[in-house]
């Protein structure tokens, strides 16, 4: 179907210059369509015509097949919160590995890791690993249904909980029964959950929420909005869950020490691990003593749960990671929005950006935004266009326009990406 956007001309001429600029990584990008589906093993970092093929990254910059050298905005999805090879982080990584990567036992390490995480935030009083952030939700969601003894779970409209099939729903692929025992929840607005709550009534074990959507936009949470979550599962005697495995980077005890709300259960995931696979998911005692391995009634494993080089990547990362460190790294994302604010409140285009703290997303659409059903109003061509635009420029960011700040990040790199967006506009 044809599009009406006014920028599908522009668009066709930046893909060509994205195109002329990316000769090698198109030319391995059609070698992986032999072996991979569509080219890619991770849909989320495929966007047309192709994805650059990255080869390395220092701080806050990444090299692709191409030479190409551009600012990682994206930092792996949020994972890489002190850049990429942080010289630290990489030296524990090193020495552990180099006395063996995996053990069918426990060791001091995972201990550890937990314990800074037990120590840093407050709602967690025992945690399990896991080596994802979807193993993390999909965990959590079955330590809730079983501690309840109830079938439904309420997520948010716009949420992204991971790919397994309770979070996924509805997909291709998951029966409907699995569809029957979620609930989907109009994000930061109260009256419509508080409506579909009641409704679900004795059956529902747990509400999960992200305190700023991610895949949703990066839209933040009204603080009333948390609030009255906290409150009603309470009522309820259903549990609340906080996926923090993006959040947990806005403060040194998480998003939800920031917005003061306390949940039953915490994902994690992503900058716990240095840059390593990981995830974890941990909160109250009495709930988590469900998975205790001789009294407990739920048994979870996992081969590489707790693995040494990434618990030692993790506390390395968030010893790094002191309250000072944060709070200096939101306050620059927050000037940061402001700058990409007041450019294209100044310019013609029809975008805005929202986020929070080192969390930002650039918008095809220029409106207040307080929950996902926006994106069916913004404008797809201007935000491919946006997206390519900038990676001709040089700054690195998800093809849905999210971004975030890392630590090695200086003036010159939040300077570039405002100057890039401001030639972006005079060219168009």
């Amino acid at each position: 179907m044809a599009s009406d956007s006014p920028f599908e001309g522009p668009l066709r001429r930046v893909s060509r210059e994205y195109i002329a600029r990316n000769p090698r990584s198109m030319e391995i990008a059609q070698r992986a369509s032999a072996v991979f589906p569509g080219g890619t093993t991770r849909t989320t970092t495929f966007f047309a015509p192709y994805p650059p093929v990255l080869r390395a990254g220092a701080g806050a910059e990444i090299v692709d097949s191409d030479g190409n050298r551009r600012v990682d905005y994206l930092n792996n999805y949020t994972s890489l919160i002190l850049g990429h090879a942080h010289p630290e982080v990489l030296s524990r990584a090193r020495e552990v590995a180099s006395s063996g990567t995996a053990f069918s036992s426990p060791t001091e390490h995972e201990l550890h890791l937990a314990e800074v995480l037990v120590n840093r935030v407050e709602s967690v009083e025992q945690i399990r690993f896991t080596n994802s952030g979807t193993e993390a939700t999909m965990a959590a969601m079955r330590l809730a249904r079983a501690f309840t003894d109830r079938p439904i779970v309420a997520r948010c409209e716009g949420s992204f909980h991971g790919t397994h099939d309770y979070t996924a729903v509805p997909a291709a692929g998951i029966p409907d029964p699995i569809n029957q025992l979620m609930v989907t929840l109009p994000y930061n607005s109260i009256s419509d959950s508080e409506k579909l709550i009641d409704h679900a009534g004795s059956s529902l074990a747990a509400v999960i929420v992200e305190p700023v959507l991610g895949a949703g936009g990066t839209i933040p949470a009204d603080p009333e909005y948390l609030d009255f979550l906290r409150t009603k599962t309470a009522e309820m005697g259903a549990l609340l869950i906080f996926d923090e495995v993006i959040t947990f980077r806005l403060g040194w005890g998480g998003a939800g020490a920031s917005y003061e709300v306390i949940p039953d259960l915490t994902t994690f995931g992503k900058i716990i691990g240095g840059g390593f696979p990981i995830g974890a998911f941990g909160g109250r005692e009495d709930v988590m003593s469900l998975l205790h391995p001789t009294k407990g009634t739920i048994a979870w494993g996992g081969t590489f749960n707790g693995n040494p080089v990434s618990a030692v990547a993790g506390i390395a990362t968030l010893e790094t990671l002191t309250a000072e460190v944060i709070d200096d790294l939101n306050g620059k994302g927050d000037q940061l929005r402001d700058r990409l604010n007041q450019v294209l409140r100044s310019s013609p285009l029809p975008a805005r950006v929202t986020g929070i703290g080192s969390l930002f997303n650039i918008w095809a659409l220029d409106e207040e935004i307080k929950d996902n059903r926006a994106i069916r109003r913004a404008d797809p061509v201007l935000a491919e266009l946006l997206h390519l635009g900038l990676m001709n420029r040089g700054f690195f960011l998800a093809p849905r326009g999210m971004g975030c700040l890392s630590t090695p990040m200086t003036s010159a790199h939040l300077n570039g990406l405002v100057e890039a967006l401001e030639d972006l506009i005079d060219q168009l």
